[in-house]
């Protein structure tokens, strides 16, 4: 399958709702709200994802979209956009550069690309499975072997005792040489781009991680749920360099 027109198109949607995100950031004005999931939510993703709705349907009327702030439409087509237009509102509402848009694109229900953009920093990272980019430069994660030359990355101490095993999170965190909470989609960047090795979230939505999945294995990382399973439909993530990934989910779930 040729993906050029859809890959070109998913990086105009990411430049156009960056320039519709960008203005908000670090603003003194932006108004925070709290969603009955009690999430945050503000102007800035509920308008980036209104645009990027607009762009698809525009180009794409006979799509589906799945959206974190405005639900599902016509998830039985074909081709099916997921899109997360913050991922980290909380980062993002602390004027916190560690947040991101992502957007996917799946096929007959498989993600065949994914774009995590940075827009303050203009990081646009885009992959299909196979190869992975960063603004244009191919990138690959680094070939860390052993965990204790490994960078752990989590978006939240706390949840992995919530949602997973809390004992075993805290004694890799012990084995690492470093841990750090440089989370949410932002971790997977570093991942991918080789400035960490692992990201482990032990809660998901699927509008935060189908575009994790070809950006990871595109640029040679492993991407499972927290048991080592497809990620696909799953409802956890770690991501990993491939010498390190069979050792984290044997110490998360000893």
């Amino acid at each position: 399958m040729n993906l050029e027109v859809f890959r070109d198109f998913m990086i105009e949607l990411a430049e156009k709702s960056g320039d519709f995100i960008r203005p908000y950031f670090a603003s003194p004005d932006l108004a925070i709200e709290t969603k009955s999931d009690q999430t945050p939510v503000t102007i800035a993703d509920r308008g980036a994802e209104e645009l990027m709705r607009r762009m698809i349907r525009g180009r794409f009327p006979g799509h589906g979209i799945l959206g974190e702030e405005f639900g599902p439409e016509n998830m039985e087509a074909e081709f099916v956009w997921v899109l997360d237009p913050i991922d980290g509102t909380r980062a993002f509402a602390a004027a916190t550069p560690l947040f991101g848009t992502l957007i996917a694109l799946k096929h007959q229900g498989q993600p065949v690309l994914g774009v995590i953009h940075q827009p303050v920093l203009r990081q646009l990272v885009i992959g299909d499975g196979r190869r992975t980019t960063l603004n244009g430069r191919p990138v690959r994660v680094r070939g860390t072997a052993q965990l204790t030359e490994a960078t752990l990355l989590c978006s939240d101490l706390y949840s992995p005792a919530e949602h997973q095993n809390g004992a075993a999170f805290a004694a890799l965190g012990g084995r690492v040489k470093q841990l750090r909470t440089w989370g949410d989609c932002y971790g997977y960047l570093l991942v991918a781009t080789g400035w960490a090795d692992i990201m482990c979230d032990p809660i998901m939505n699927p509008w935060d991680l189908a575009a994790l999945i070809p950006v990871i294995r595109g640029a040679g990382g492993v991407i499972t749920d927290w048991q080592g399973r497809d990620p696909v439909n799953a409802t956890s993530i770690v991501a990993a360099v491939p010498g390190l990934h069979a050792q984290v989910i044997a110490a998360l779930n000893p």
